[in-house]
């Protein structure tokens, strides 16, 4: 959705990022200020490419033949159903208590403090939630780091919480999916959602991971929903979404990295972005005292 979003030269000043957003958001801003919009394209292509790479010896993949009966439900694979019940029975601190993620080694190959901090790079804002006070914590540009990225999208049952400062820090979508009031101020005049979670699934739930996973999207989309009913009026505001796709894909998916998958939530991401663009943009209603006086 952003790779389109900038390809029609719609460039944000301000960005806020959560878990995968907050990843994206991090190699957007370097891009950003390293090369304009063709940067920020290039950065975030180098991303999914290391993540499809990163992934390339994982266990959980289908055969051909799964993925011609399945395809890319990786619900049958025997390494997921492994996976899945392992998760049920051990915590991430028996299983990870050294908290390896797959992840690390490539945001260390990405991530230069020194462009987050360039002078034209975008204001960016990660956001974590504190283990212990279940609170939103905000990490700006000169305070993101590798560790926080990884706080950013640290799934409980997945990852052992991980630890900043003495603090320990979850998933920021529990406490702020992504969190707004950074990019209040000032106000914008329009304000872009880009969604990463289906906000409706047909159907009921039947399995211990289909619930966990049904429970923590219902979460996150919560969590926004009350932020997007306090904004301040008049600010034109754009969500976009790619319901139709991400709400046929169980949980195993998410855990899928293979490149052609990828590519066809790229495609899905894109259709999205233009359907959005065709639409105008709505202003939010008078709820409060407040007027847009700046860009985002």
């Amino acid at each position: 959705m952003i790779d389109r979003l900038l390809e029609r030269d719609v460039v944000p000043t301000r960005v806020c990022g959560v878990s995968a957003g907050a990843m994206l958001g991090a190699v957007l801003v370097q891009g950003l200020a390293q090369g304009g919009a063709a940067g920020g394209r290039a950065a975030m292509h180098r991303l999914w490419q290391g993540v499809a790479s990163a992934g390339a010896l994982s266990p959980i993949r289908s055969s051909p033949l799964e993925k011609w009966l399945y395809g890319w439900d990786l619900s049958n694979n025997m390494a997921w159903a492994g996976l899945e019940t392992t998760m049920r029975l051990f915590s991430p601190h028996q299983l990870n208590p050294l908290g390896h993620n797959p992840l690390r080694a490539l945001l260390e190959e990405l991530i230069d403090p020194a462009l987050l901090e360039h002078p034209d790079a975008p204001r960016l804002h990660v956001g974590v939630t504190d283990v212990e006070t279940g609170a939103p914590v905000i990490f700006g540009n000169d305070a993101i780091t590798v560790d926080v990225l990884l706080a950013s999208a640290c799934l409980p049952l997945v990852f052992p919480a991980v630890e900043i400062d003495g603090r320990a820090y979850w998933d920021g979508g529990y406490s702020g999916n992504p969190p707004l009031r950074p990019l209040l101020n000032p106000l914008p005049d329009e304000l872009w959602i880009i969604r990463g979670q289906p906000e409706r699934r047909r159907g009921v739930p039947r399995t211990p991971a289909e619930i966990m996973n049904r429970l923590n999207e219902i979460a996150c989309h919560t969590v926004l929903e009350t932020e997007l009913a306090a904004l301040p009026a008049g600010i034109l505001l754009r969500s976009i979404d790619a319901d139709p796709t991400l709400a046929e894909l169980p949980i195993s998916s998410k855990f899928n990295t293979e490149f052609d998958f990828l590519t066809e939530l790229f495609t899905a991401g894109q259709a999205a972005a233009d359907d959005a663009l065709a639409q105008p943009a709505e202003a939010t209603p008078e709820r409060h005292i407040g007027q847009p006086n700046a860009s985002a």
